[in-house]
């Protein structure tokens, strides 16, 4: 299981990557391997300001959907539009061409109550 030490996660299994005030966000590789095959990417949440923790989109599986959880407070200022047409990039590539939004973070200091990669893979057990 990939689990890139230079990232921050959540006990949600989102992914993120800071730079400076701009937060790319995406899926663990433990989250797209426990969906399977992602057909579908939905974020309707575009240009829109949300808390931390709200859901800002779902992602449809085969078998199941499941709500993303925003994992800081900002605007959300672009969506991974590749996804429309190539939801499989979050399997194939969930760190890389599988990412799903940024957000312009309101408050970095957020960052601080995300877990490191050590921290998650005690959460998933790796």
């Amino acid at each position: 299981m990939n689990i890139p030490s230079d990232l921050k996660y959540t006990k949600d299994h989102e992914w993120v990557k800071l730079d400076g005030d701009i937060a790319t966000v995406g899926i663990t590789d433990f989250a797209q391997s426990e969906l399977g095959d992602i057909v579908y990417v939905e974020v309707e949440t575009l240009d829109e300001s949300l808390d931390k923790d709200e859901v800002f989109g779902t992602v449809e599986a085969v078998k199941t959907v499941s709500d993303l959880f925003l994992p800081l407070s900002g605007e959300i200022i672009e969506f991974n539009e590749a996804l429309e047409d190539a939801p499989e990039k979050v399997n194939s590539d969930p760190y890389g061409e599988g990412w799903m939004v940024k957000i312009k973070v309101s408050d970095t200091s957020e960052i601080d109550g995300l877990l490191s990669a050590e921290a998650y893979k005690k959460v998933v057990g790796a």
